[in-house]
């Protein structure tokens, strides 16, 4: 059973968004006054904090300015590129290479399949805001539970890719 973790309410035509995950509240509006009377009743019933503009959830950076509102997650591949040792990497401006021909019967050495899981859980993630690495990504998890090297160094290559994206040299 799920429950609920949006909620809209509208009074006198002006709205209030609240958004629910976990223990944290994400709430927006058409109308300041209205969101500081909703904080203040909720601080009243709870013990809670409010730590202002958004700028940072779920992995997304989030900048709001005067030209709008931009999400990047800089960050998080950073974080990701740490995690398996490629900070130092090399980057690349293309991701596979359009020949290479992946199988799940290649003749290449096994690899630790845990490992390559977790590549590929990471860039997962970081198709929320690229979606030219999706297609990529996709077609590498086909082989989760028959990994070889080729599949392991596609998988190093994207992330090779990501470093290019994100991270200056």
């Amino acid at each position: 059973m799920s429950e609920s973790t949006l909620y809209i309410k509208v009074i006198n035509d002006e709205l209030i968004v609240v958004s629910l995950y976990v223990d944290d509240l994400l709430v927006t509006r058409s109308n300041a006054e209205l969101v500081k009377q909703f904080k203040a009743h909720l601080m009243q019933a709870f013990e809670m904090t409010d730590l202002g503009e958004m700028t940072f959830l779920l992995g997304l950076e989030i900048q709001q300015l005067q030209q709008g509102i931009f999400i990047g997650q800089q960050k998080y591949a950073k974080e990701v590129l740490k995690k398996f040792n490629m900070e130092d990497c090399k980057s690349l401006c293309t991701l596979l290479d359009p020949n290479e021909k992946f199988s799940k019967d290649d003749d290449a050495t096994k690899v630790d399949e845990g490992l390559y899981r977790s590549i590929i859980g990471c860039l997962m993630y970081l198709t929320a805001i690229r979606p030219d690495i999706m297609f990529f990504v996709s077609l590498l998890s086909r082989y989760m539970h028959c990994v070889s090297e080729l599949h392991y160094k596609a998988a190093k290559r994207v992330l090779r890719y990501v470093k290019g994206l994100w991270i200056s040299e």
